[in-house]
Formats: structure tokens, sequence, C-alpha cells
């Protein structure tokens, strides 16, 4: 216990000793235990306060120090430095506040004096337990990070490097450079903003202490004070910019086409692009988000942004070759796929999917190009049925430099393809494009072999390394209902097949089609063209219905009657098909099919008469061909492994329908391709590589954007002509082909065309490069991330995003500038004309607390001067009119630019605008003369909105990793406006620019360089001192619950792994005492702060005086 213990009371000035009587404090505490001195001074904080206090310490040998006073926050070390010269340890200095604790909170001078009293007692009590305790000593890591790489984090990078230590500077975006770059010239000099800021762009990348990291963003911070480790994702730009020389010809050749951020939105860019001509470092990065919906959906991972994206470029052949890349029946999928592609298309949630299927058949009919015969000289591998997943298995095995024989019982190679599909969907001709294509590969095709009667399997397992067996689902379901073995009643599949095979085939006049599948609707559809009246009968609703919906829509426009809700009860008649007897259904609870149960309404029985009935139901596989040792599943499919197709049979594979029963063409050939890569990892060794790539899907805020496009509907022959069997659709021609591809979203960005790949001749781009994890140690952080303009789309009274010519403060940055969209002549966006009337609204959203902003930016009144001043020298007889409430003017020679715009003939209209319009092709503005007490309306060619600044998007995420606090505003809070402006609470974190605060770019740099040189002077130190005031741990209290681990907010708190217990890291610990207050067992204690100590404070301050 402290016995010899001065009091020393302040009466700072009078802010103490107006309200609270000093003399009584110090006679009060002159007889109080533990206190052997107490004296009063006007400033104690003063040399003389100082060395006071220093005199009586050596004169009465004190052994610890009260000081009361205010503003521990400020005065603490100043006391605690006076008292630990002066031979007393500084951790047995204590303050009490009776300022703002007290003299604040009465004008009653006796209510005051008793407070005070109160105070000083709880603090003397703590400071006769306090501990001699010694600072914790750190050695901090002599390297800094500046996050953010505008003029704020350039200038502060620089100064610190040319301190001599080494600075690492991360950017989120390809280049540095941030918003100074995008800006014409700078108020109030005028100069060229990229002039004076491409030097110190290029100093940058050039100085041996600085390491630039574009493209890049923090990941996660950890340590503590002077040894932050920092996670720093490199975002992979999907070229190496090692060998990447910058020459643009990729640029040239990419047909993907988005709004270009740096121009704000003014101007187009590709997926591969330069932020800037001047860009450092000048590289070329892909923006690529993942895989688009459209490719994500399809089964094959068929690329359609891609081939969407070479349409439009008018690249037809390039296009159907990257189609080719994942799916070889590109001219029959043009046609006849369900294209869930265009399910999952974006650009339906703006109005209508994308044409995808029709574009793909548009490529395959017009971007033909020369078949070279390929002759792969590996394995023999044979393929059992020319379907579409036997097609697509040899293609994909012989791309792989397999040699491939396949094996077709048939004389026509297709399948259900040529035997199911009826030539006005599907036409002989379209088909045979595309296995002229897959033969080309030097895939040998024999038809007419039918296993077990020709060759058996075991015979081909003697001479092939594989076998894959793909023979589809031809045998048809029956009803099994009465007469159903009537002369008049057809299996569906066995009707089309006779019509493809050109077979004669007879029909009354009256046919019933039973099914609501494709094959009912094709069956329905030829039975109409052979002459008959057409009823479709199906047990479901229209909605239920598993055919196409277009397909649906055909048959209903060629006069054909579909009953829903029916079902056949039997069939009637003797020898012959004479009718239906049919029953009503309703629905009832979804099935296994996850479709609503069609439920029998007894007494709802009826009849048709019809003299064909059409049964079009399902289908299944014959696997009578197969011996018993391949195994079947209860639906009669073949059992494989769903990892590798291996049958039951060893070095036999099998796929699509006659695995999975009947199923899409598109899903066969995904099945062929996972065939072709089961065998191929089977034979070589080589394992499946599955990637797996995040859906890049516009958000909302995109999607808003987006003008309404309708679809272009596919050209048909018209329904007089459709007495045949000649195709149906016509396909589009080139015009309404880019006409519908230029509706694609690019949602993922690059579309992997690869157009890119043949030019390159350093060989720089790779899809493959993954981003990087870098771990950095450094000792302290310049945190310089910027600002983002005020969202303008929230000033729905502007128009802004509904009229093209309303535009922010950026966007008219990059109309003034040299190197923006119209390279510095001003021009509307509507209509590329030069305005004669510009309207500038100051103030959009800015101070107005209600709705939008409550602060003031403090630029935009200047750099709206500087607008339509440079306006004004490019329009010499343009109009430039200012709607504003104040002028701010706060900076040198700022006043004097205000008065050089209004000398040139800006025109200046106190008051605010209520609303923005167009009618007859102009923006009207609606406003106010406050000078006058006028309303005013002004017809302009283009309004330009001066909006505020706002932190970063991710600032308060940035935020939490640094542990400091942001502002009301989200701007991130100083230590001290005044005393502190560029420190944060957390020692060795330092704020540069518009992260605190709107700012120009003169204070911007200032406060660049005084960031800089905190941190200079931080990392100069060779020990960083830490507060010992820490928790602690009683060894033999600790149960090791794990509770105090669990709320550290600093992660200060870990179990000893050896003792079991928790233990704390004293470098992270802040004191805050949550673990004290959560502990169950007392073992958490804080040091000079114990339970003993809290609890003797508040017996004292109970007390009566």
């Amino acid at each position: 216990m402290k016995e010899r213990i001065g009091l020393f009371v302040c009466h700072c000035g009078i802010n103490i000793a107006s309200t609270v009587d000093v003399d009584k404090l110090v006679e009060f505490f002159s007889k109080y235990p533990g206190i052997i001195h107490a004296e009063h001074y006007q400033y104690m904080c003063s040399d003389p306060g100082q060395k006071l206090i220093a005199d009586r310490i050596k004169e009465k040998n004190l052994d610890a120090v009260v000081v009361a006073a205010c503003s521990p926050t400020l005065h603490e070390n100043t006391f605690r430095n006076t008292v630990s010269r002066s031979g007393i340890n500084r951790y047995l200095c204590e303050i009490a506040n009776i300022r703002e604790q007290v003299s604040w909170t009465t004008e009653e001078k006796k209510l005051g004096t008793d407070k005070a009293i109160s105070v000083i007692k709880t603090v003397v009590e703590k400071v006769r337990m306090d501990e001699a305790l010694e600072p914790i000593k750190v050695e901090p890591v002599h390297r800094a990070l500046v996050i953010g790489g505008g003029i704020a984090g350039i200038q502060a990078a620089l100064d610190i490097a040319n301190a001599g230590i080494e600075t690492v500077l991360v950017e989120r975006t390809p280049s540095i450079g941030g918003h100074m770059a995008q800006l014409s010239e700078t108020f109030p000099t005028l100069d060229c903003s990229q002039c004076i800021m491409t030097p110190k762009m290029v100093e940058v990348a050039q100085h041996d202490k600085i390491k630039l990291m574009t493209y890049s963003e923090v990941d996660d911070i950890s340590g503590y004070v002077g040894n932050f480790k920092v996670k720093i994702r490199k975002k992979s730009p999907y070229i190496d910019w090692e060998k990447c020389n910058g020459c643009g010809e990729c640029d040239l050749v990419c047909p993907v086409e988005i709004p270009n951020e740096f121009d704000e939105g003014l101007s187009n860019r590709h997926a591969i692009f330069r932020p800037f001509p001047q860009a450092v470092p000048n590289k070329f990065t892909i923006d690529w988000l993942g895989q688009p919906p459209c490719r994500s959906a399809c089964p094959a991972g068929v690329n359609a942004q891609g081939y969407i994206a070479l349409i439009k470029a008018g690249k037809y052949q390039e296009a159907l070759k990257l189609e080719r890349e994942a799916n070889p029946l590109a001219s029959v999928c043009g046609r006849v796929c369900n294209h869930p592609c265009e399910t999952d298309c974006a650009r339906g949630d703006v109005d209508q999917p994308i044409a995808i299927a029709s574009l793909k058949r548009f490529i395959a009919d017009k971007g033909d190009y020369p078949l070279e015969k390929q002759n792969p000289a590996g394995p023999e591998v044979a393929v059992v049925g020319a379907g579409p997943a036997g097609l697509s298995c040899a293609y994909f095995l012989a791309k792989k430099n397999y040699r491939v024989t396949v094996f077709e019982a048939e004389k026509m190679v297709g399948g259900l393809l040529v035997l199911g599909i009826p030539e006005f969907r599907l036409p002989r001709d379209a088909i045979k494009k595309d296995i002229e294509f897959i033969e080309s590969f030097g895939i040998k095709i024999k038809t007419g072999v039918r296993i077990g009667d020709t060759v058996t399997i075991d015979e081909l397992k003697l001479k092939y390394r594989a076998v894959f067996i793909a023979t589809g689902a031809h045998e048809e379901i029956k009803l099994n209902i009465k007469g159903e073995d009537l002369k008049g009643v057809l299996p569906g599949v066995s009707f089309l097949r006779k019509v493809n095979l050109k077979e004669d085939v007879k029909l009354g006049g009256r046919v019933a089609v039973i099914g609501g599948g494709n094959a009912a609707i094709d069956a329905a559809r030829v039975a109409k063209r052979l002459g008959a009246e057409v009823t479709i009968l199906y047990r479901r609703s229209r909605r239920e219905m598993p055919a196409n919906s277009w397909e649906v829509d055909e048959a209903i426009a060629e006069g054909i009657k579909i009953e829903f809700l029916v079902s056949p009860v039997s069939f009637l008649g003797s020898d012959q098909l004479t009718g239906v007897e049919c029953i009503r259904m309703e629905l009832g609870e979804p099935d296994a099919s996850g479709r609503r149960r069609p439920i029998p309404i007894p007494g709802s029985e009826f009849k048709i008469d019809v003299d064909n009935v059409i049964v079009a139901i399902s289908q299944r596989p014959n696997t009578e061909f197969l011996g018993s040792d391949f195994e079947r599943t209860k639906w009669g499919t073949l059992v494989v492994d769903s990892q590798t197709l291996q049958t039951t049979v060893d070095g036999v594979f099998a796929g699509g329908d006659l695995v999975s029963g009947p199923a899409t063409i598109i899903e066969a050939v995904a099945a062929g391709r996972f065939a072709a890569d089961a065998i191929h990892s089977s034979i070589s060794g080589e394992k499946i590589e599955k990637k797996e790539f995040p859906i890049a899907r516009p958000d909302e805020q995109k999607l808003k954007k987006v003008s309404h496009a309708n679809r272009v509907a596919m050209p048909k022959i018209p329904l007089s002509e459709r007495q045949g069997f000649k195709e149906v659709e016509t396909g589009f021609d080139e015009a309404t082909a880019k006409d519908e591809a230029i509706r694609c979203l690019n949602c993922a960005v690059c579309s992997e065309c690869l157009e890119c790949y043949k030019v390159c001749e350093p060989d720089a781009i790779n899809h493959s490069l993954a981003d990087q994890i870098i771990d950095l140690d450094v000792g302290a952080i310049v945190v310089a991330t910027g600002y983002d303009l005020y969202a303008t789309e929230n000033l729905t009274e502007y128009g802004f995003g509904q009229l093209k010519n309303v535009i922010n403060g950026l966007q008219f940055e990059r109309l003034l500038s040299a190197s923006g969209p119209t390279s510095g002549e001003v021009r509307r966006p509507s209509d590329n004309k030069i305005p004669k009337r510009i309207v500038f609204i100051q103030c959009a959203g800015s101070r107005d607390p209600e709705n939008h902003l409550a602060y003031c930016s403090k630029v935009c009144c200047m750099y709206t001067a500087k607008h339509a001043m440079l306006y004004k020298h490019r329009v010499h007889d343009g109009e430039a009119i200012i709607f504003y409430i104040d002028v701010r003017t706060p900076g040198k020679g700022f006043e004097e630019f205000y008065k050089r715009a209004t000398d040139e003939g800006v025109i200046y209209l106190r008051g605010k605008v209520s609303k923005v319009f167009e009618q007859d092709g102009k923006v009207t503005v609606w406003g106010v003369d406050t000078l006058v007490g006028k309303k005013v309306e002004v017809e302009a060619d283009l309004v330009v909105l001066a909006t505020g600044m706002i932190p970063y998007e991710d600032a308060e995420s940035l935020a939490q990793k640094l542990r400091i606090t942001c502002g009301e505003s989200t701007f991130y809070n100083e230590a001290h406006p005044k005393l502190r402006p560029v420190e944060t609470m957390t020692a060795g974190v330092y704020l540069a620019g518009a992260i605190q605060g709107p700012k120009d770019i003169p204070e911007t740099v200032a406060q660049a360089s005084g960031a800089a040189s905190k941190a200079i002077a931080f990392l100069s130190q060779k020990e960083v001192h830490f507060e010992p005031i820490v928790a602690t741990v009683d060894e033999d209290l600790c149960s090791g619950c794990g509770i105090c681990i669990a709320v550290c907010p600093y992660d200060a708190r870990e179990k000893d792994p050896e003792k079991l217990i928790a233990k704390v890291n004293e470098v992270l610990c802040q004191g805050c005492g949550s673990c004290i207050a959560a502990c169950p067992s007392g073992a958490s204690q804080q040091k000079n702060l114990t339970d003993n100590q809290v609890e003797k404070m508040v017996e004292v301050a109970v007390e009566e005086q």
C-alpha cells in the first residue's frame, strides 16, 4: 500500500476553480489516509506546475502522485513523464478528472466540491494499491504499407520510401492514379492533372524502395502495433504481367464491350483492357467474373456468351469453332435443344432472355469453315451407338488423340435425331453437317452392326482398350390399358421412325395423341401434316407439360387441339380402334417428378371417336443385347459408377439415356463428354479435373441501368405452307443475329472466346492464373483509400439514370479531358451534339440531412466553377448557369478563381433546383432564385450535378480489419481533430486524403505527407512501447473454459496448449476488461485495476462525506 501520496489540484484557470472549492479539497485531503501532501495551483499542466510536482516529490519523498485536473487522455503522459523523471514509476501517477466529470455538471460550488472529493477519493484508493509497472517493448517491423493508389497514397508512399523505408503500395484497381487521373484540369491553377501526376506515378513504379501491388486488396490484418500481419489478395489479371509488353493487340480483337469505368460509363471498354493510356503499370487486365448463368446452366458447359460476343463482332467461323469446343452438334442443338441456358439468362430479369439457341443455329448455318481431316494415333476405343451421347464421346476422345470406331445398329447415323425428330424441326442436312464435322476427326462409323448379332461386347473388349455403350432409350412404354393391342393404336416412337424413314404410313381422319412430352407434340404435328384432325390428350395441365412450351405453341397454331386434365381409360373397338374412353382428372399434391399428381374424378368418364391413337408417353432402354454381367436398375437402365461411368463389367463404360433414362440432347452431349474424360482417365491414369467457378450474375443495380429491348423473333414459314415437312423456322439473317447478340449483358465480362490468345506474341495471356495470397509483415499503415461520389441514382428528382443528358461532375471531367471519350470536346451523351446551354446544380444530395448527405464536401463549389469556366473556354458562345445555395471558397486562390469565373460570364443563380425533366428534346430545370424570390424555369442542353464525396464502398469492412472507427458518414475517425488529425486510435495506423473526410488535392497531398512523416517517425524508433495495464490470468484459478477467448474483441486471448488454461498476448491486449467481466472464476484480472481496487473505489465513492 502506498502511504506517501501527493495530491496536486489544478484550477484549470477558472474552469475548475469557479465551480470547485480548491482550498477545501486541499484541506480535506491533507488529512486523508495515505496522503502526506496536498496543494493546488492555477495551471498544473504548465512548466511551473510540472516543476512544482517534481520539487514536491523530492522534498516529501513521495511514492505516488494523484493529479486532480482535466482531460486525462491529453494530460496523462505529461504528468507520467514528470513523475518518472523525478524517480517515481510512471504508472504510480493517476489522474482524477474533476473538470468534465464535476465542474461542468453543476453551477453549485458545494455540489461540485462534494463530487470532486468523491472522485479524488476513488483515485487515491486506486493508486494506493497500484503496482509499479514497466512498458511492454517491441521492435517494430521497418516496413510500411500504404493502402490506396490515388494521389494521397502515391505521395505518402514516395515520402516514406524517400526516407529509406521499404514501402508496399496496394491499389485495388489495375493502375494507380485514383480519381485525380480522371480529371481534366485542377483548380485553381488549371494545371493538367495527368501532366502533374504522371511523373509521380512513374516515380512510384521505378522507386527501389516501393513495392507496387496493383489489382490487389487487403484481405485481413492481424498482429499488433508495429508488427501488423497483413494478407493481401493479388487478384489475377489472367495475364502474366512479367510477359505483357502493353502492345494492345489483344484489345483490338476482344469482342466484348462494357461501360468504361474510367470514363464513368460515357464510353465502352473491352473485357481485356488497360485503364488509361498512362496507366502504371502499363499492363492489360482481363476482367473475368466467373461463369455466366447461361454457361453454368448448360449441361455441356457451352460458352454461349463467347459465341454471342463473336457474332456481335461478325466472327461467325470463330463463333462456331468456340461452340464446337463443348458441343459437336451445333447445327442440331441450334434447332432442337431445350436450351436451359435461356431459362437462366440474366437478360430475362430485364425483359426477355437472349435467343441463344437461335444464335447457335445462325453460326451453324453461316459459320462454315473448311474441315481438316485429323488422324489420331492413340489407343483404340469402341463406341456402341451413334446417337448424341455416342457421337459426343467419340468426338471428345478423338480430340484426345484416340482412334475411335462407332458401331450403329441402324443404317442411318444419329439415333433418335434421325429416327425420332421430324424434318420440319430438324432437317437431315443439319444432322449431316454435324456428323461430317465429327467424322473429320478420324472417327470411323460402322452402320448396320447390331451388338449380339454382328459382334459381341466381349469381342470388342479384346480389340479395343475401352468400350462405351450409348444405345439410348428406344423401347416404348405402354399404357397397359384395355384395347391397347387394337389395330389403329400406334406406338409414338415407332410412328415417328416410320415417317422419318419415309415408310408408308396410313392414318384415319381423326387421331388422338396421348402424352405431353416432345415426342407427343412431334407425333401430333406429323399426323396433322399427314392430313388428320389431331387431338392431344394430356392428364395434367399446360403448366406441367414436359414438352418445350414453344413447340406446344406451334402445335396449337397449326390447329391441333389439346385436351388437358384428361386420361385414357380404355381403347374401344372389337378389332379395329373406334374410340377412346377417357376420364377427367384433377391435380393433387406433387409426386416424385415434382409435378402435381393427376387424380381421376369419379363419374367424369366420356368417349372420343377416333380412327387412330398414337401413344407417346415415354421410352426406356432395351438392354437385352447385354449379358447378365451388366447390372440393371429397377427402371431397366444400366448401373454405372457415377464418378467414372464404369459399368459392372471391367473396361466397359456407359452413358446417355441408357443410364439416365430419357433425357435431352444437350444432356446426352454432356454425358458423352464426361464419358470421354472418364475413359481417358482410366487409360492414362490422369485424374479428371473438375473446375468450379463462381456464377457471374449482374446485380440489381446493373440490371436497372439496362435499356429494354425486345427479343428478336425467329422467322417462320406461314401456316399455309406447313402442309409438308419443310423446316418451319427459317433462321436469322446477319443483321437480325447481330441485333439479338447486342442484347447480351456480358454477365462474366470476359467471354473466354480466346481471340486474344491468337494475337498475343509474348504468350502472356493465361486464364488459369489464380489469385495469390501474399503475407506481409509491416510496422505502420497509411490508409489512403479515397472517395466515391454519392450515388446520383438516389437523386430521382434530377433524372439521373433516366435522362441521358443529366450527368455528374466526374462524367463532365471526362468530357473535358483530352484523353476522354470526346477528345476534350464538350458533347451531349444523347446525340453527340455540342450543348449551347449547360445548367450546373450544386449541392446535389449534399447539405440535405433529411434525405441525403448532411455535410458539405468542400470541393464542389470550386470544381463547378472550374467546369463552367472550361466549358466557356471550349464553347465560346455557350451559356453556363450555376444553381447554388452558398458559394464556398476555403483555400488559397479559391476566391479569386470564383471571381474569374463570374468575370468570364458564368451566371450564378442562388437557389435550389426542385425538378429536372425532359420535354421537346430539351432538359427543363425548375428552380427558384432566392435573391429575387421568384420561380425559375431554364431549358438546358445538358445538366451537370455537383455531387458530394462519400467514403469508398468497402470503407467499413477495411475499418474493421484495421480496428479503427468510422464516423456517422463512414469517414474514418482521427485520434483528435486538432492535435492528431492524421493519426487513428490504433497506434501505427494513419490517415491520408478523402477517407478521413472530403478534401481538395492540395489538402490531400499535405495530409498524405503528414501521415507519411508520422509513419517515418514511428518506424524510426528502435522500440515501440505499449501500455502494461493489461489483463492477467491467475493460473491457479483458471479452469480453461475459454469464455475469455470468445469475448476478447482484440484476439489477445488464446489457450496454452500444454497447460490448457488461458493466456494473454500482452501486446494485443487493450485493457478493455471484457474478459474480466466474463470470467466465472475470477482468474482474469487487470493490472492496476484489480477486483480489490474496484471494490475499494466503489466503497469510498458511495460513503457519506
